[in-house]
């Protein structure tokens, strides 16, 4: 067989399996650090872009209460992110590109 036959089948294999577990792997530890990381009052949104606050936590549930006395119940799996308070400073390089700054139709007024 050509060697470089070999190596090509080699590359292709690399390529197909073992960088793609990688990522998984690297997904789940996000995941999993996502999921320690949920406490009581922590402000959280969904997969669904639900937003609320985390009122209870159970092994695999948990608790949001999307409104002053609303409490609905998730899947732990639909967290999606931990949101920052709404009163949390940002630090000037938190704004992402243009969001910081006024209008020129603002300072007019």
């Amino acid at each position: 067989m050509d060697p470089f036959l070999l190596i090509m089948l080699a590359l292709l294999a690399v390529v197909l399996f073992v960088l793609p577990a990688r990522q998984r792997k690297a997904m789940q530890a996000r995941a999993q650090a996502l999921q320690e990381a949920l406490e009581i009052g922590s402000p959280v949104m969904t997969t669904s872009g639900m937003h609320g606050t985390v009122a209870a936590l159970g092994e695999t549930t948990l608790d949001l209460e999307i409104a002053p006395g609303v409490v609905v119940t998730f899947a732990r799996q639909a967290i999606l992110e931990i949101r920052k308070p709404a009163g949390a400073v940002e630090t000037p390089g938190d704004e992402p590109p243009g969001a910081g700054g006024s209008r020129p139709a603002d300072d007019a007024l």
